[in-house]
């Protein structure tokens, strides 16, 4: 087993970091402007960076519109920004980001907030802001059925891939190093690039948080093929990502939060992209666990 403390006991750590980074003042209120609340005041636009497969999170649709759990949240977040600028003719532009770009396009300012499916880290936290806590997931291995594969332990000698500057791509780089399995890593530009690689049998499996690859089973043409094994290999907290040293833009994202917790309106989304059936048809099936239940209710959803 790769060297690193159990999920279970890194998930009892999640609450704490909701609660550090939802305490905010209930008021917003500014003698003015700065940061990004001053520069989308003055440019009339606010601009949510979306990614095209990070399915149900932040996805293109069959139409070819941005939607999923976390453009819906960050849809919260601009409803707050309009009220605490007074600009209620704010603008809402989608930028499309690949998973490299996703960082370097917040500190820039090519956006102001990062709508997709993004792993709070203390590293990344040296870069950039992140909301409370959206969703908690983990590193697993996607498989074709009948390879032989039930966890890394039979990958010794085979090949992986994964989407360019993850958390996953560091997690299997280091579980190959740790437990000398002499992986061949393949690296795509973003995760639909990956798993096409992996479909077209350019790898034995596909690396990336398990959410994600229900989700990509989900809409596969032979989903019955595929199969999601193995434990944990990496602890994935995801959150929006915001430009850091922002407090008037901090402020509201977590008072946002807070009355989303509050209103339980946090659920209703939840339920929308989890549970129910999604607007191309899907349905995931994956009520909220324990875990990011006790985070919500840490930033004030009713028990």
């Amino acid at each position: 087993m790769p060297e690193m403390r159990p999920l279970a006991s890194q998930l009892r750590l999640v609450p704490l970091l909701a609660l550090a980074l939802a305490c905010a003042a209930h008021a917003q209120s500014f003698d003015a402007l700065s940061g990004t609340l001053k520069k989308v005041k003055e440019s009339g636009t606010i601009t949510l960076g979306v990614r095209e497969a990070s399915f149900p999170f932040s996805y293109t649709s069959r139409t070819g519109r941005p939607i999923g759990y976390s453009i819906d949240l960050c849809e919260r977040i601009v409803e707050g920004i309009r009220s605490a600028i007074d600009a209620p003719e704010l603008q809402v532009r989608h930028e499309l980001l690949r998973s490299e770009e996703r960082l370097p396009a917040v500190k820039s300012g090519r956006v102001d907030l990062e709508c997709g499916s993004t792993t709070n880290t203390q590293l990344r936290q040296q870069e950039v802001a992140f909301s409370p806590v959206i969703f908690v997931t983990g590193t697993k291995l996607l498989v074709r059925r009948g390879a032989g594969i039930a966890s890394f332990h039979q990958m010794k000698g085979k090949t992986v891939v994964v989407s360019t500057g993850t958390t996953n791509e560091a997690a299997i780089r280091s579980l190959s190093a740790k437990q000398a399995l002499n992986l061949t890593i393949l690296v795509r530009p973003d995760l639909q690039q990956a798993f096409d690689a992996f479909q077209a049998g350019q790898a034995d499996a596909f690396a990336t948080d398990d959410v994600l690859q229900y989700g990509f089973v989900a809409r596969a043409k032979a989903p019955r093929g595929l199969s999601v094994v193995g434990d944990y290999l990496s602890f994935e907290p995801y959150g929006i990502v915001y430009r850091k040293d922002d407090p008037q833009l901090a402020q509201v994202v977590n008072q946002t939060f807070g009355d989303l917790a509050k209103s339980r309106e946090i659920s209703w989304i939840y339920d929308k992209w989890f549970v129910r059936r999604l607007p191309d048809g899907e349905r995931l099936g994956m009520p909220m666990n324990p875990q990011l239940t006790t985070i919500f209710e840490a930033l004030g959803l009713p028990p």
